[in-house]
């Protein structure tokens, strides 16, 4: 994502509480720790209970993460993150994400997360109701 996207532009919202520990020598917060903020959006996707998209016998890997860090995140604090669909393949979906603190984009992300059959280890394709859910994250859908 080369434009900076409002939070409100996103379906999906989480909030995480920065620790002292997710800091570096610098004084703010590691770059390795954004990966985990992106990860709290993501698991809340694909683990929602009332919209699981993880199905029996099914779980997602990533094939996919390009993060653009665009502002330091200080501790101590809070940050919220957005997530949205940017498409949806045969197995694969490609999200969108951004952490924001204090009104301010710190980082966005790509993130491909692909569909497996925990028997096989191979990609399955998306059931119906998987897909559908996927696509009321997407830009101008109706809101799930």
């Amino acid at each position: 994502m080369s434009v900076e996207i409002p939070l409100a532009e996103y379906p999906l919202r989480t909030r995480d509480k920065l620790r002292y520990g997710d800091t570096d020598r610098q004084g703010h917060v590691n770059n390795a720790v954004f990966s985990t903020l992106f990860e709290t959006g993501r698991v809340e996707l694909i683990y929602d209970p009332e919209h699981p998209l993880a199905e029996p016998g099914t779980a997602f890997v990533i094939a996919r993460l390009e993060v653009d860090f665009r502002a330091e995140l200080l501790w101590p604090g809070e940050v919220e993150s957005g997530l949205r669909v940017a498409s949806v393949g045969r197995s694969s979906v490609r999200l969108e994400q951004a952490i924001f603190q204090a009104g301010r984009c710190a980082a966005s992300a790509v993130t491909v997360i692909v569909l497996v059959d925990e028997t096989t280890r191979k990609s399955r394709p998306f059931s119906d109701a998987v897909r559908e859910r996927l696509l009321t994250l997407m830009p101008n859908s109706p809101a799930p």
